[in-house]
């Protein structure tokens, strides 16, 4: 495996790489009205009804097929061609929301329970030996990134910065200040996993930024939202206003596929200004929660589904983002996560994080021939 090398930063997106009198690709998904309401998300405009997250959920849809990247398929068989380093066939974007760093005591007390009934008391004297609340810390960064890094892959991490009081609350973003810092100087990202309001409000979308911008001591780029609240098109525009670089939030909460048809990152459209907005989406296609307990799937379907996604991306040299809570990273949902490394490794993928994906499609995007 190739030594990984950090991608720049880049704060202004053009429109996708093509070559003089070569046709534009808004231009070519306007031509099916089906894939065009797909990819612009028409019906989120005209769909009052969310769930109780404030969210678009997939049984509101009339889209079913979440299997086919329908925009994208269009896309490459007119001749958009996507290019990856190293001439990777598709990419795996690895992520993980960071909702909580300390397990509750009684969390740590059920463990050791059980382990006392299963007798490992070794094991049972650890855990009680951790019962300080500050010390019962979930899995974050160093296990996360050690696996990661045996496989050649890096990830981004988005971490929650409220303060103290506000609604979700989990954490003092200060106790994480060494850690991230150590991290992102080892090729990983940190990005914003915005609050229960940043996501429909500017001004805490901007106090949420500047606080983690103030810890890190550095610009912060990557968003994606907690809870996955998200609102078609008014979001773009606020993470636009704020200065964001790309989102990675547009996924279902109840269903794991491709939610506006696409396999590759884009530029969204906002039907209500007739615009594009700069901001880059990198689409969620499978988070842990929804795969592996919303659809309620044994770990056999559960691994069908997942080979379905990775083989439309690979199909059409797409990018499939999965994102995997810090606090799944153990039993029988790390062993699924270490089995997507594994595949990744074995089929070539590019496996990186949303900011390292985002620097590449700003030089690279995807390309397509002058017509003759």
């Amino acid at each position: 495996m190739a030594a990984h090398t950090p991608g720049k930063v880049y704060m202004h997106l053009p429109r996708y790489a093509r070559e003089e009198g070569a046709p534009d690709m808004m231009d070519l998904l306007r031509q099916d009205d089906e894939i065009w309401n797909l990819f612009t998300r028409k019906e989120e405009y005209e769909k009052p009804d969310r769930d109780q997250f404030d969210r678009f959920s997939y049984y509101q849809s009339g889209h079913r097929d979440v299997f086919v990247p329908r925009a994208s398929q269009m896309l490459v068989e007119n001749g958009f061609s996507p290019e990856y380093p190293e001439s990777r066939p598709f990419v795996i974007c690895l992520s993980h929301d960071v909702d909580t760093v300390y397990q509750p005591l009684h969390v740590r007390g059920f463990e050791a329970a059980k382990a006392l009934r299963e007798r490992r008391f070794l094991d049972a004297g650890s855990i009680v030996r951790q019962l300080n609340p500050r010390k019962c810390r979930e899995q974050v960064f160093e296990e996360i990134t050690g696996l990661e890094d045996s496989y050649g892959a890096r990830s981004s991490f988005y971490v929650l910065a409220l303060e103290k009081g506000a609604r979700e609350y989990a954490y003092p973003l200060e106790d994480l200040e060494q850690e991230i810092s150590t991290i992102r100087k080892g090729g990983w990202e940190v990005g914003l996993h915005g609050g229960c309001d940043a996501y429909r409000d500017f001004e805490s979308l901007v106090r949420e930024k500047q606080y983690l911008e103030s810890v890190l001591d550095r610009k912060v780029t990557g968003y994606r939202s907690h809870y996955l609240r998200f609102r078609v098109p008014e979001t773009w525009e606020l993470l636009e206003r704020a200065g964001f670089l790309y989102d990675t939030s547009l996924g279902y909460p109840d269903c794991v596929g491709f939610r506006n048809g696409m396999c590759h990152p884009f530029r969204p459209y906002d039907l209500n200004r007739d615009r594009e907005i700069s901001v880059l989406e990198i689409p969620l296609v499978v988070m842990d929660r929804t795969l592996l307990l919303h659809m309620r799937l044994n770990p056999e379907r559960a691994w069908d589904r997942m080979k379905r996604l990775f083989d439309a991306a690979e199909r059409y040299h797409g990018v499939i983002t999965v994102l995997w809570h810090n606090e799944f990273m153990t039993g029988d949902p790390l062993r699924f996560y270490r089995k997507i490394l594994e595949y990744g490794r074995e089929k070539g993928a590019w496996m990186t994080g949303s900011h390292e994906i985002a620097a590449w499609w700003r030089e690279n995007g995807m390309r397509m021939p002058k017509a003759p």
